[in-house]
């Protein structure tokens, strides 16, 4: 499908620029590939320990300073991580570079062929690559910073739209589908059967947004994009795979024949609002393609279009920078009495021996796992500005339809949301779809903010953005 450009490309306010340094840029990357042995992924779904490496996973760095002001970006390889390697890499380079904590972003980007750098008991091996992890981002951003030269910034978007689905589907209403607590009648599933699915419960966000960053004499520099699409997976039980994310940073480099340059260039793909997006089309399952193609496929795709835009972007030197954070304390979902006392019948049960447990034992161990969570937790926002873009973060997996209201009340000319940034805070669905029920909704570690968290994180974020542009 011919992607049909969207807007006017970075188009900056000269108003807005009047009296701006010339920017300066680096970009690294850092090797955050784990030893064979650590536990891959995990909460919910289990694929085992490291086995194979199919290709490295890294932290891609990018470092912008405008004279005043130096931001950073870390898009790291792997599912999710805590907020306490955030911290610990934010330390790092408070010490080495006086960078402040609010002026760096460390985002994942969710492959699930990666660590889970979860606090959650995988292990010694597991818990020495989460402070391995953070020294490298740490190292992979400083490395960034020694590269910064003169360097000159634009932006711009296209459609995307046939690589990405709303996986959260209306059901009928007659279907007895049961969720792992034993209630039927949730108005929405997980990819449902083809004879149960109605329609999508939601939108998706087609955008590719695309930050193009040069050298002076206009050789690529570095390139960050923007996708809301999940992942793509299908890898055998414990393969190693930065997922199509990785491949994007090779295509992308290929395309633009930034191959073997000095100082090397930087592909970077991050994650959009997808936390109820995936790439499947659940009404035309024979285009489905084993993992590794697939990933190759809609990588190749997605570079291709990236050089359209980068092609139609006006690149300046003359652009602010400026940062913003703050951190929002959201009640937890915590079980009842009545619940725990369920799930500790079910773990006490032959079938929680088993080596792959049914579902409701995989939530009764979520549920023990949840009551020892505090009743309060810290949500860490954040909003940077390049200019006349700027980008939000949340630490959540973000559904597509706040993403797209953040566009639209952002008062920003041009912005995005990277998900799974500074920390993980779970599946963030509206009040509309926790009612509607779903996988993404149940009460588990991977989806433990209350219920309406969504609109307080969206007020927050819109605020940042509000602030960080000096409105």
């Amino acid at each position: 499908m011919k992607s049909i450009l969207l807007g006017a490309f970075a188009l900056f306010a000269a108003s807005s620029m009047a009296g701006a340094a010339p920017v300066r840029a680096g970009a690294a990357t850092s090797n955050i590939t784990p030893d064979m042995g650590v536990v891959l992924d995990g909460t919910i779904m289990k694929i085992g320990p490291a086995k194979h490496v199919h290709d490295e996973l890294h932290a891609r760095c990018l470092v912008l300073d405008d004279g005043t002001t130096r931001i950073a970006f870390a898009v790291c390889d792997v599912t999710m991580m805590a907020p306490e390697i955030v911290a610990e890499a934010k330390a790092l380079l408070k010490k080495s570079l006086d960078l402040p904590p609010e002026n760096i972003l460390i985002s994942a980007t969710h492959t699930h062929s990666a660590p889970r750098a979860l606090n959650i008991g995988f292990g010694p091996a597991n818990e020495a690559y989460h402070h391995f992890l953070a020294r490298r981002i740490a190292e992979g951003i400083q490395r960034a910073a020694f590269l910064l030269a003169p360097a000159k910034i634009g932006w711009g978007g296209v459609n995307k739209p046939e690589f990405v689905f709303n996986r959260r589907w209306f059901v009928k209403t007659d279907s007895k589908r049961a969720n792992p607590f034993g209630r039927i009648g949730e108005r929405v599933q997980f990819g449902p059967s083809l004879a149960d699915a109605e329609k999508p419960s939601g939108p998706v966000d087609p955008e590719l947004f695309v930050l193009s960053v040069q050298h002076a004499d206009g050789r690529p520099l570095c390139v960050l994009a923007n996708y809301g699409l999940h992942y793509i997976g299908g890898v055998p039980t414990g393969h190693v795979s930065a997922d199509y994310f990785g491949v994007f940073a090779d295509c992308i480099q290929e395309k633009l024949h930034a191959d073997r340059q000095d100082p090397p260039f930087v592909g970077i793909m991050s994650n959009g609002t997808s936390g109820d997006v995936n790439g499947v089309n659940l009404k035309d399952p024979n285009k489905r393609k084993a993992g590794y193609a697939r990933m190759h496929e809609v990588a190749d795709d997605l570079a291709s279009a990236a050089v359209e835009v980068i092609g139609r972007i006006e690149h300046r030197s003359d652009v602010e920078l400026g940062a913003k954070l703050t951190q929002l304390p959201l009640h937890v979902r915590k079980p009842g009495a009545d619940q725990v006392a369920w799930a500790q019948s079910l773990l006490g049960t032959e079938e929680a021996k088993k080596t792959n447990p049914s579902r409701p034992i995989i939530y009764a161990r979520e549920t023990m796992g949840l009551s020892e969570y505090p009743d309060t937790l810290p949500i860490t926002l954040q909003a940077l500005r390049i200019g006349d873009l700027t980008i939000a973060s949340a630490p959540c997996e973000v559904f597509a339809v706040t993403g797209l209201a953040i566009k639209k009340e952002s008062m920003a000319k041009a912005t995005f949301t990277i998900e799974l940034a500074n920390g993980y805070g779970g599946y963030l669905p509206t009040p509309e779809q926790h009612e509607y029920g779903g996988y993404e909704t149940w009460p588990a570690r991977s989806s433990f903010l209350e219920v309406e968290a969504e609109p307080k994180i969206r007020a927050t974020l819109v605020e940042l953005i509000r602030e960080v542009n000096g409105k």
